[in-house]
């Protein structure tokens, strides 16, 4: 399961086969109830376990045992993982890992999970969980109501939701109890030592204030573009696409389907001319996007496995506000610079339906994802800062805009920003590569089919005479309204299966730098591709999908030839 240091990672619950364990990974919580949608997520979980490995921080003990004692107090069978137990030694806390499970009464095993210490035990242990101490006064109220069992988990819950008085107090009356049972535990099995290394509180309060967190802000984002805009951008690619593909791989295809297939037969045009299934959509999956995509997910691990996200989400918190949304919302709207269909699941972390269709609709609209920032990255590089800067400061305007009017349409107010932030670590080697390497995987699995698909519409559309009537009836958008060649609107054409195969369509074409902005700024704020679509079906219900989708269609248009004009305005 795919893991990083801030909150939200998991949004869904992976399973796996461990023997004849089914275990399943639910999304990280400090307590069951019905908060937010991962307790929600959580808790129908636990009320249905045989067992629960509950993984707690070293750290941050106290606060890791409420979620311990409750699920005690629910009397399931558990076994706790005393999980970073080398970064809490680091910091000079130690932990009686003994003591800790006579006092819970359940197995604890000490653990280093980045490291694998502690996890042969751990699963050697499984069977072993068993119910803890709960707390006796609870026992008494249940006991007087007759519960036993199962019945157990709901009655407590209901207890605590409902604030019944039997209890010993009201709902909250239950969670302060607890609370000072964690307190006293975690007192009473920690011990701190002189400190063996200053931590990072220092760097991380310096991240958290705006005098000195934008500029650290702003060379996170020039370092981000050396690595991708000009190293992979133009180094990288420059050999992959020019040298590998279109200098031996294309040549070489050509002249092996030559041998078999008629040249000028409408074949050899699907297979391997213009738009060919075998020649433009591997050059460009492989050529000219494998690279930017795996550079863009190593940077996005890198930022995730460090702890920066969390932090800028407290940095930008008084600006999304103003948009309907929350700090909370950057964690979506970064990682859909990874992948937007899979940035608009983790739109589930926010704390309102309200929100979460605000940030579906913003990354739908205006965020590009790696494959197609990698391209715009490519044809920005070259034209200078200030091209650059007109696009991003286009693609800001146009989200901020978007997020103030919806948030002045929608019914309802943002929620108050509540985020745990973990503390910074030098990210672990392994995880960013293992990361880097699944994801860029994935694009893989996923992209190049429809590559290979929207190649073969393409090409049918030409022979069939329908792609030169296409051009001609988008003429008055295309050429008229945004400024581009006619040949602009295959681009378009492609990019109805995936905007990143339509900017790459757009870098295949000749465009002055004014073209080249205008352009980009289109085919970011043009509708998501197919695979983003349908999650934004199964999140946010088809009314809501089509309007934002019909939104987007207009708006990439409208707005991109209102950019145009303002740009020539300006002088570029």
């Amino acid at each position: 399961v795919e893991v990083s240091n801030y909150p939200g990672t998991t949004v869904d619950v992976p399973r796996a086969r461990l023997g004849d364990w089914l275990i399943l990974d639910t999304p990280g919580v400090y307590g069951i109830s019905s908060f937010n949608e991962e307790e929600r997520v959580t808790r129908d979980v636990v009320l249905e376990a045989d067992a629960v490995l509950n993984v707690v921080d070293a750290l941050h003990l106290e606060r890791s045992l409420f979620l311990t004692l409750q699920l005690i107090d629910m009397g399931i069978p558990v076994i706790v993982a005393l999980n970073l137990v080398d970064e809490a030694a680091a910091r000079g806390i130690e932990i009686d890992a003994g003591r800790l499970a006579e006092l819970l009464g359940v197995p604890v095993v000490a653990t280093v999970a980045v490291k694998g210490q502690g996890l042969a035990e751990l699963k050697a242990s499984l069977g072993r969980a068993r119910p803890g101490r709960a707390d006796p006064e609870l026992d008494a109220a249940l006991a007087r109501r007759g519960v036993s069992g199962r019945e157990r988990r709901r009655a407590l819950l209901a207890l605590e939701e409902g604030g019944a008085a039997e209890a010993g107090g009201a709902g909250d009356d239950l969670a302060a109890r607890r609370r000072r049972r964690a307190e006293d535990i975690a007192r009473a099995v920690t011990r701190r030592a002189p400190r063996a290394r200053q931590g990072t509180s220092f760097l991380s309060r310096l991240l958290l204030q705006p005098l000195t967190g934008l500029p650290a802000l702003g060379l996170t984002l020039v370092g981000l573009y050396y690595l991708v805009g000009v190293f992979i951008a133009q180094t990288v690619v420059s050999f992959t696409e020019k040298t590998v593909m279109e200098g031996h791989y294309e040549p070489l295809v050509r002249g092996l389907v030559g041998l078999a297939v008629p040249p000028g037969s409408a074949l050899h045009e699907v297979l391997v001319g213009e738009f060919g299934v075998l020649t433009m959509a591997v050059t460009y999956a492989i050529g000219l996007l494998l690279p930017l995509v795996a550079g863009f997910y190593l940077a996005i691990s890198l930022l995730e496995d460090s702890g920066y996200l969390p932090r800028l989400a407290v940095l930008a918190d008084r600006v999304l506000t103003a948009m309907g949304l929350n700090g909370r919302a950057v964690i979506p709207l970064i990682l859909g610079f990874g992948c937007v269909t899979m940035a608009t699941l983790t739109t589930r972390v926010l704390g309102s339906r309200r929100e979460r269709l605000i940030a579906t609709a913003l990354l739908a609209l205006g965020v590009p994802c790696s494959a197609q920032l990698g391209v715009i990255v490519a044809l920005l590089a070259p034209l200078g800062p200030e091209y650059a800067a007109a696009y991003a400061a286009s693609i800001t305007l146009v989200l901020v805009a978007a997020g103030t009017l919806l948030d002045r349409l929608l019914p309802g107010r943002s929620t108050s920003l509540f985020l745990d932030l973990p503390p910074l670590r030098w990210p672990h080697p392994r995880n960013i590569l293992k990361k880097t390497w699944a994801r860029t995987a994935h694009f893989v699995r996923e992209a190049f089919p429809l590559f290979a698909l929207g190649s073969l519409a393409v090409a049918l559309l030409k022979l069939s005479g329908v792609l030169g009537w296409v051009q001609e009836a988008l003429r008055p958008v295309t050429v008229d309204w945004l400024g581009l060649p006619a040949e602009a609107a295959r681009a378009f054409v492609m990019g109805l299966l995936r905007r990143d195969f339509g900017a790459a369509g757009l870098y295949a074409l000749d465009l002055s730098p004014l073209q080249a902005v205008t352009a980009l700024v289109t085919i970011t704020l043009f509708v998501p591709c197919l695979a983003s679509l349908l999650m934004i079906f199964k999140e946010r219900g088809r009314g809501e999908a089509l309007l934002i989708w019909a939104g987007t269609f207009a708006s990439a248009f409208l707005l991109g030839g209102v950019v145009r004009r303002v740009l020539q305005a300006l002088g570029l």
